[in-house]
């Protein structure tokens, strides 16, 4: 169990060490959101549109899934029977 959770431990830290290089948009779509801004051309605010629309979608996909389960799993009105009697733990 120890070596598992060390093995995970290291896979951790290394995921989060050393972050890959990458761009986050290519030079031709930065250039054209920049251009589209300054020229008073719509598809830069489409653009942004859609980058949130793709962001957003999956945060409430997530949230709508964890309410239902919320929602089908909680127990309500549990009624534990207990017994009064003492024990002995001799």
């Amino acid at each position: 169990m120890k070596n598992k959770a060390f093995l995970i431990l290291i896979l951790f830290l290394f995921a989060f060490t050393m972050p890959p290089k990458v761009m986050a948009q290519c030079a031709m779509c930065t250039i054209n959101a920049e251009q589209g801004v300054k020229n008073g051309n719509t598809q830069a605010a489409g653009l942004n549109t859609g980058v949130i629309y793709l962001l957003v979608i999956p945060y409430i996909l997530a949230t709508a899934v964890g309410i239902i389960w919320y929602k089908k799993y909680r127990k309500k009105n549990v009624h534990l029977d207990m017994k009064s009697d003492r024990i002995n733990l001799n």
